[in-house]
């Protein structure tokens, strides 16, 4: 009897250890909370963020990311790559997308960008920094905003990979 305790024991801690493991360094779940990625992504949608892949390779542009805003942040957001380390980014008043001088062309965030905030006038990403973007531009609170600004490298939990819910709209998500 006391064997088959024991058995059970390691056996459920084991488990634990995994589930652990996994949650902990390869994935997890998160839930889109606003309108901000629309229509890339909804609010409520649910999503498996791959927490791997960036531990081998950097973050390109347009991204779907996960990273925590502020630091000691619970909450997280979810927002598009735009600009990359060393890259200089500005938003002119008819709300193109310049990187380095030169137009960024791209397939989201189709309307007009309304107020570029911080992005009015040029800025230069430090060598781990990141300028996002939510796809549903004019409200997003993104690299624009003060209160977010750049993303920093090691605030990125991970590149949003997986939409599991709801059913009808599961699949993997289309970065680039």
């Amino acid at each position: 009897m006391k064997k088959e305790i024991l058995s059970w024991v390691l056996y459920i801690g084991f488990a634990a250890l995994f589930i652990w493991l996994i949650i902990h360094f390869v994935g997890q779940r998160t839930v889109v909370s606003g309108s901000s990625m629309n229509n890339t992504l909804a609010d409520g949608d649910n999503l498996i963020v791959d927490k791997l892949s960036y531990r081998f390779s950097d973050p390109e542009r347009f991204d779907i990311i996960v990273f925590q805003p502020y630091e000691d942040s619970k909450e997280l957001y979810i927002k598009r790559i735009i600009g990359l380390p060393g890259e200089t980014v500005r938003i002119d008043e008819n709300g193109s997308i310049y990187i380095d001088g030169k137009l960024l062309e791209e397939n989201y965030g189709k309307e007009a960008i309304q107020n570029p905030g911080l992005a009015s006038e040029e800025i230069t990403l430090g060598e781990n920094e990141y300028f996002v973007l939510g796809d549903n531009r004019n409200n997003s609170k993104d690299s624009r905003s003060a209160d977010v600004g750049n993303v920093q490298r090691d605030t990125i939990v991970g590149k949003a990979w997986l939409r599991i819910w709801p059913i009808g709209s599961f699949g993997l998500l289309i970065h680039g």
